[in-house]
């Protein structure tokens, strides 16, 4: 008997297969348009006649901080609904006439089914949320692993800011300036991708729950590792400060973290259904260390195995004890 329920999508083994078979021929064919033109390692350093740009301001809504909401569900867009309301709805941070950027995971060229990279029909239902709360403009971006416009087709995340209003920004090397974070001792005149921030707002990261074969564990924090430009994989030598560092650069309104299906093992690409568990969770709040301290609880795993998120904690950005906040917990019926 096949069992659909444990399978993203409700698909059983050969369905998958049989998709994901289709899939890479259809990256395959993008990756030859694409590839030719990407450079993986990003721009070089800066040059000294670059400009350096303004480390980004605090976008976290005044007296929204130490908020949080866990919700059960297998159900993404019941889930993450139910827990912005359980927050006050997205219009509580989202107001009207905003600019809003939704900086998601596609890293890779890989599709939705494999939970890798953001689900495109949350992001769909965050972008819809946006233009229901007043928001002007939607802008979503990434600077990914693989060739960008493939990462972004495959994925299905260019397919889905599109047809709901949102506008795509790739990671060409213009959109790119050096910054330097005030204290940090990795991000110093490093490459940021800094152009879609131009005018911004409110920032949503929204990031899948995923294993990390260097760091533990690919959170909400982490997810900003795809603001680096550059050769960024030297700060794998020293993952969880670079982490940090990101988390005191980035200071975002919302963090939304996919814990529907939890990549449990070979991540952070994954590419087998057995990587995958239904946890069925998805996590919102405005404290991205409280956020990646539930999301450990899914990979099976505690705070104190993940150094990162005591670092960032040490370091003022949140608290690991989420607990301390209070979440507000609910499930979809």
């Amino acid at each position: 008997m096949n069992d659909r329920s444990d399978h993203p999508g409700g698909l059983n083994r050969r369905e998958f297969l049989g998709r994901a078979a289709k899939a890479g021929l259809i990256v395959a064919g993008a990756c030859s348009l694409g590839l030719w033109r990407y450079d993986a390692d990003g721009p070089g350093p800066p040059s000294d006649k670059q400009e350096e740009t303004s480390p980004f301001p605090s976008f976290l809504v005044p007296g929204s901080s130490g908020k949080l909401s866990i919700v059960q569900g297998a159900d993404r867009v019941a889930s993450v609904e139910l827990a912005l309301h359980s927050l006050g709805g997205l219009e509580a941070f989202v107001r009207p006439g905003d600019r809003v950027l939704i900086k998601v995971n596609a890293a890779f060229a890989v599709p939705p089914l494999l939970c890798a990279t953001t689900h495109p029909d949350l992001l769909a239902a965050v972008v819809r949320l946006c233009f229901k709360a007043g928001a002007a403009s939607v802008l979503v971006t990434d600077n990914p692993i693989n060739d960008p416009a493939s990462c972004f087709a495959l994925t299905g995340i260019a397919q889905a800011a599109r047809e709901n209003g949102a506008q795509l920004i790739l990671p060409d090397e213009r959109r790119f300036r050096p910054m330097t974070l005030p204290g940090g001792q990795l991000i110093r005149r490093w490459p940021v991708l800094t152009a879609p921030f131009a005018g911004i707002t409110k920032v949503i990261g929204m990031s899948p729950v995923k294993d990390h074969h260097r760091s533990g564990a690919s959170l909400a924090m982490k997810n900003w590792y795809g603001l680096l430009g550059g050769r960024r994989n030297m700060f794998h030598q020293d993952i969880h400060n670079i982490i940090k560092e990101l988390a005191l650069l980035i200071r975002p309104t919302l963090v939304i973290l996919d814990g529907t299906m939890t990549m449990m093992t070979n991540g952070p690409t994954g590419g087998s259904l057995s990587d995958l568990k239904p946890t069925h969770t998805m996590i919102v709040g405005t404290d991205p260390v409280a956020a990646d301290a539930c999301g450990a609880g899914l990979l099976e795993r505690k705070v104190t195995d993940l150094p990162f998120i005591l670092k960032a904690a040490a370091a003022g950005v949140g608290t690991a004890d989420f607990e301390a906040l209070r979440p507000v917990r609910a499930t979809v019926s």
